[in-house]
């Protein structure tokens, strides 16, 4: 080789394996911080009352554009407030019972929670 002339050959490659290496592990790890996907929440379970007969939306629905049924939301008073159907009472289910006499017995009473 002459004099004055070196070889940079090796000394390139190192730094191209180098940072090749640090790529690798840099995937590597990040790959490892990765949060696991939650786990599927357990199946909803209703608690189901067979002696109350449930009332299909386009029922519920006939009824609301014939105004034919009163809507009772028992959800909490919060609840409420946040969002219901329009002209809905609310009487929120712990209070349920006791309130019955506030609702006029002759007209079809859809409950709803959600």
């Amino acid at each position: 080789m002459p004099k004055g002339k070196r070889n940079y050959q090796i000394p390139i490659l190192l730094i191209i394996g180098g940072g090749f290496l640090l790529i690798i592990a840099t995937v590597l790890i990040a790959h490892q911080n990765v949060p696991a996907a939650p786990a599927p929440a357990a199946p909803f379970e209703e608690e189901t009352y067979p002696e109350i007969p449930r009332v299909s939306l386009a029922d519920a629905r006939a009824a609301f554009d014939s105004g034919s049924a009163i809507f009772v939301d028992v959800r909490s008073t919060e609840a409420y407030m946040a969002s219901h159907i329009m002209g809905a009472i609310n009487i929120p289910l712990a209070e349920l019972e006791a309130r019955l006499s506030e609702l006029d017995q002759v007209q079809w009473i859809i409950t709803y929670c959600t």
